[in-house]
């Protein structure tokens, strides 16, 4: 099940990308444009998408979409790969399925996208997570879930401070203190 996306400009801007796609050469394989949903004729739907023969020139891999597409590219290394994804001017998720340890830490160490999922697809954030989308994929300096939230909402203050018992305190701190 996919839900409506959130406004018709959303919507008229997903279409469009897809229509952008397939004039610039993608092959669409799974149409999601046309969609009616029983009972919501006027609801901003728009369905399952699937592109393969996607360049990086294209505006449908240059661009978020924000909609239940999906653009398939293809490359010859795993080298190659990470070179692709880290060109991109984006940097929310991307997911590596592999059954190789020696892949998945190559590519989780030399990945720069904020989210990485190895052998799932790529790691929503829940709220005890935090957002780490990267590059363009983020606006400003903190995310929205997890502990960044805290630091969003709080105002830090520092605050040092010394206190000595009474009977402590005459003309001076009397302690010592010895590192070896």
């Amino acid at each position: 099940d996919v839900g409506p996306l959130f406004s018709k400009r959303a919507k008229e801007r997903v279409l469009g990308l897809i229509e952008k796609g397939v004039q610039e050469g993608a092959k669409l394989e799974l149409d999601g444009r046309g969609v009616q949903v029983p009972g919501f004729d006027q609801g901003n739907f728009v369905g399952p998408t699937l592109f393969s023969g996607v360049t990086t020139e294209m505006q449908i891999y240059t661009q978020e979409i924000f909609g239940p597409v999906l653009v398939v590219l293809e490359v010859d290394t795993l080298d190659e790969a990470i070179a692709v994804i880290n060109r991109n001017p984006f940097g929310n998720g991307t997911g590596l399925f592999t059954q190789s340890g020696a892949a998945a830490r190559k590519f989780q160490n030399e990945i720069d996208v904020g989210q990485v999922g190895i052998n799932i697809p790529i790691p929503v954030p829940v709220p005890y997570f935090s957002f780490t989308g990267s590059r363009g994929s983020k606006l400003g300096d903190l995310g929205p879930y997890g502990k960044q939230v805290v630091q969003f909402y709080t105002q830090t203050k520092t605050v040092t401070a010394r206190w000595f018992d009474d009977d402590s305190v005459n003309d001076g701190v009397n302690t010592t203190i010895s590192l070896r």
